[in-house]
């Protein structure tokens, strides 16, 4: 498993929440919710972002929140649903991904319960994330995307 830690920046985002089961129901609020509120709001080829703040295993399929984000600059104004926020900066374990919905909740479990225990580091508060940096593929035909899933770390 390749692993890079970096420093990222604190980052500005416009979001969407989904409330509700992760997996197939978060890409279909992608792409009928999202992408249209991206078009509209001329984001769609701003990074984009993927937060989960809830652990399924623990939350409640029905409450598990979900933010789809967008990088804005710091003067954006969101309207309707759309809210504000920033994505901590920090130091961070970062995975690259390459598979479909039902593939990505392995690689966070490989990330998670095998990589991280034997690295040194622990998580912090700050959200853990997927991140979708500009030429992000997706393939509608197999459903096969490419992320970079990150993880917010602090020393033992």
């Amino acid at each position: 498993m390749d692993v890079k830690l970096i420093e990222r920046p604190p980052t500005t985002v416009a979001y969407l929440r989904h409330l509700g089961p992760y997996g197939q129901p978060v890409l279909r609020f992608w792409m009928e919710t999202v992408f249209p509120w991206l078009v509209t709001n001329g984001l769609l080829d701003q990074p984009r972002y993927g937060i989960s703040h809830d652990d399924p295993k623990i939350t409640a399929p029905e409450q598990c929140r979900y933010d789809a984000c967008a990088e804005i600059a710091p003067q954006f104004v969101p309207s309707g649903k759309a809210l504000k926020t920033t994505i901590p900066g920090g130091r961070y374990a970062v995975m690259s991904f390459q598979g479909t919905v039902k593939d990505i909740e392995q690689a966070w479990t490989a990330l998670l319960q095998d990589w991280l225990p034997s690295s040194g580091l622990q998580l912090d508060a700050r959200p853990c994330f997927e991140h979708y940096p500009r030429g992000s593929s997706y393939d509608p035909q197999t459903g096969v995307f490419s992320c970079e899933i990150c993880i917010p770390v602090i020393p033992l």
